[in-house]
């Protein structure tokens, strides 16, 4: 089994944030399969199966996604190496992709996290470009809470099926 993460917030506040760029590519993803989610206590975690993956939106609020991560990677015994996370990036601009693997968090929480929970950074990372805010006077952190306009969500959502192709 493998695991496929998409990142994000819990909650209709976050559901069109650029910091839910994980949650809402993997909502698209699994809407075109017919998927549906299941909320997981246990694992603090909405999930769902597509062939042998294990689809995973942790509901611990980004700064936590370790511990759901982990719980799951530790109780499916899923290697970190069969890990793929999917995750919003502002050094990236929008609607560019790049995919990784080994590299350290480069500030992004939810990914600090989950190196520390897995202690390792050997997983593959898909980070998702959301740019940077074009007015230097807002923070970053204050940016990718920001809602993406309806346009730029469903530019976000068409790497559902860049997702596929990873698979």
């Amino acid at each position: 089994m493998r695991m496929l993460v998409g990142l994000g917030n819990p909650g209709d506040k976050y559901a069109k944030c650029r910091h839910n760029t994980g949650f809402i590519i993997l909502d698209r993803f699994a809407e075109d399969k017919n998927l549906e989610w299941k909320k997981s206590e246990k694992f603090e975690s909405e999930i769902s199966e597509y062939e042998e993956y294990l689809l995973v939106k942790p509901l611990t609020f980004m700064n936590n996604s370790g511990r759901a991560v982990s719980k799951l990677a530790n109780f499916y015994k899923i290697d970190p190496k069969d890990i793929i996370v999917i995750h919003d990036d502002v050094d990236i601009p929008f609607g560019s992709i790049k995919n990784q693997v080994g590299k350290n968090a480069a500030g992004h929480h939810g990914v600090e996290d989950i190196i520390e929970k897995l202690g390792t950074k050997d997983f593959v990372r898909i980070r998702i470009g959301v740019g940077k805010p074009e007015n230097k006077n807002i923070p970053v952190d204050e940016w990718v809470l920001q809602d993406f306009s309806s346009d730029n969500i469903f530019e976000i959502q068409k790497f559902s099926r860049t997702v596929e192709s990873l698979l």
